[in-house]
């Protein structure tokens, strides 16, 4: 009965820790996402300012013009860019949200086998204390 007691604190231990790893991945696939909803945030306010400043029609000389087409370009780079880290932070939070969903699968395993070990005792305590006769015992233990 020791050695199932032992074993039940174990697998309780483990839980927890399994717990805390589950956790920790739910935080990190947050905080993936949170980046990921800000760099695409990026890229639309930089893809709209590049179309807004494309479609300008103000410049007054060549010059102008030549300086506002080296602005969007410079502009077109940056959402490329943005886009470009967007797509890398989506990977990783599918990635960390996948780590997080495997984490909690392997918290609840472990928590099912904790219980399914306390039955296991509770099964051991309910056959020892009640007797296999039909017959009262007497008397004490120690006899």
């Amino acid at each position: 009965m020791k050695a199932e007691r032992e074993r039940l604190a174990r697998l309780r231990r483990l839980e927890r820790i399994r717990d805390i790893a589950r956790q920790t991945a739910l935080a990190e696939a947050g905080k993936a996402e949170g980046t990921l909803a800000q760099l695409q945030g990026l890229v639309e306010r930089t893809q709209r300012l590049s179309e807004e400043y494309a479609a300008r029609t103000d410049p007054r000389d060549a010059h102008g013009l030549q300086q506002l087409r080296h602005f969007v370009a410079g502009l077109d780079r940056i959402t490329t860019g943005t886009r470009a880290d967007a797509d890398a932070a989506r990977k990783i939070a599918d990635a960390k949200a996948q780590e997080a969903a495997a984490a909690e699968r392997r918290r609840a395993a472990v928590e099912e086998r904790a219980e399914a070990q306390e039955r296991l005792i509770a099964r051991k305590v309910a056959s020892a204390t009640t007797p296999t006769t039909g017959k009262r015992q007497s008397g004490t233990g120690l006899e």
